[in-house]
């Protein structure tokens, strides 16, 4: 046998042993003192304990007080607990098929649309073969035409029709009624018009006067978790209350027409696609409720103006063009990707995990810099991740970051080939393609994702309530039984 291989799997043994230890240390210990103790016991007898309660010489008083002091204590303790959050349900918008485009319409329309620029066509093209998109993502109407016509008129067309079919699919599937919902978080981060999207929302559905509305703009692919954080906070003050969470991108009005190869990027990356969670407080909803939030961690690093500059640059060899990621936008976002592990590994690692981040990060600061930091083991605290499908450059670095397997990252690569960069909304495109393959099971915990501009890092967890069933509607039910499929590299054009 290969000595190395024997090798690994004497570590795995060895760090399995270790990481039981450490995370059932107490219980490890405590079991050992309550036996010694049921034995004192035993062996002293019954009325030995009798007569050294009676020595007390305890008054009714000091045990009512002692009783009112308890409960005050618990009755404080109970008050002050935060209050549950649970994901009721939630609908995504299915396009029809008549807004694909496949790599050959969305090329044929390039070379007409593009036709003084030719190398902004092959640009176009070579980001496509390498994007890790299929042939079944769509694009709204107005983007069809040649030329596109991303009007005002028919950027709020879009918006109508991939908020307010997914909120009708998600009032069905729950019965929950328009006048019942308290809360109202819109997130749409280029296309912010007069009126908002959220007061769109309100006088399409009649919602009450007194709704607590907002419209979040300006926050890129991130924003979902921002939004459930808003709604999270809100119903710690709001009790028995519904909360509407919309995430969403209108890609109608930032079609980029012109030359700039920096700005005709997202052309060929984003598509249309639209999310909406319901969130409750309700005790009531607990039974029925898909998963409870955990935690929510939003980090948020700097960034210079090169940061903003082209993600990818032209590189001429032998008469191609070839396509090389730029370092900047990744060095940022594995600096919010840093500072976001930091703050979530204390509250879901393990105490094993923790232990060894802490040795390795005294090793590094006391005895030798050069020392490589550990990376935790965040697959001992979650079961599911769904990161966010902005492209393949972002899955392949938090899938090596984080040492995830290819499974792992199943759901983001799929959904990203099905449905292209559908933005704030592809966290949970991903979550209902884990659940149409029939994987997630009661007490699972699932690490969304998400990374927007600034360049920001925005996650949240959650634990799931029940085990659920394969769906038989949703955006991959026509399709899941072809996933998942493989992706090239490089898709030849």
């Amino acid at each position: 046998m290969d000595t190395s291989h024997t090798n690994s799997v004497k570590l795995k043994y060895v760090k399995l042993g270790y990481s039981y230890l450490v995370n059932h240390f107490l219980g490890l210990i405590l079991i050992p003192i309550m036996a010694g103790v049921l034995v004192q016991i035993l062996r002293v007898g019954p009325e030995y304990i009798v007569t050294l309660v009676k020595s007390l010489h305890l008054d009714t008083i000091q045990v009512l007080c002692s009783s009112f002091l308890i409960i005050f204590v618990l009755t404080v303790y109970f008050m002050s607990k935060p209050r549950s959050v649970y994901l009721v349900d939630y609908s995504l918008f299915k396009p029809l098929s008549i807004f694909r485009v496949p790599f050959s319409t969305f090329m044929e329309h390039s070379r007409l649309n593009l036709k003084d620029n030719p190398k902004s066509v092959e640009f176009q093209m070579r980001i496509l073969e390498r994007s890790g998109l299929g042939e079944e993502t769509c694009l709204p109407p107005a983007i069809h035409y040649i030329p596109p016509n991303p009007t005002m008129e028919a950027a709020r067309a879009e918006a109508e029709m991939v908020i307010f079919s997914s909120i009708d699919d998600l009032l069905k599937k729950t019965g929950v009624k328009a006048k019942e919902i308290d809360i109202l978080i819109v997130n749409c981060s280029l296309f912010s018009p007069t009126p908002s999207l959220s007061a769109m929302v309100v006088n399409k559905y009649k919602l009450r006067s007194n709704i607590k509305s907002f419209n979040l703009a300006g926050m890129g692919c991130s924003c979902s978790p921002i939004s459930v954080d808003l709604a999270r906070d809100l119903l710690q003050v709001h009790p028995n209350s519904y909360a509407l969470v919309i995430s969403t991108e209108i890609i109608t009005p930032n079609y980029y027409q012109g030359n700039e190869r920096a700005m005709l990027l997202p052309n060929c990356l984003f598509r249309v696609g639209c999310a909406t969670i319901l969130l409750s407080n309700k005790p009531k909803e607990k039974r029925r409720s898909k998963y409870q939030l955990l935690h929510v961690v939003r980090t948020h690093k700097g960034a210079d103006d090169k940061a903003y500059k082209c993600v990818f640059q032209e590189e001429d060899k032998e008469g191609k063009v070839g396509i090389s990621l730029q370092k900047d936008l990744m060095a940022i976002a594995g600096e919010a990707l840093k500072s976001n592990i930091t703050t979530m590994g204390p509250l879901v690692l393990p105490a094993s995990e923790q232990l060894l981040f802490l040795f390795s990060l005294i090793g590094r600061k006391i005895f030798n810099p050069k020392w490589k930091p550990y990376i935790p083991d965040f697959k001992q605290a979650f079961e599911h991740f769904c990161i966010h499908a902005g492209g393949r450059a972002v899955i392949d670095e938090l899938q090596k970051n984080l040492q995830l397997s290819s499974e792992h990252c199943e759901a983001s690569r799929m959904t990203l080939h099905r449905f292209g960069n559908t933005s704030s909304s592809s966290l949970w495109y991903e979550l209902s393609y884990i659940e149409s393959k029939g994987r997630m099971n009661k007490g699972d915990r699932v690490w969304q994702i998400a990374f927007g501009s600034g360049f920001k890092c925005n996650s949240a967890v959650w634990k799931c309530n029940r085990t659920i069933k394969t769906h038989v509607d949703g955006p991959w039910a026509d399709c899941i039984d072809r996933y998942p499929v493989h992706i090239p590299d490089v898709m030849k054009l």
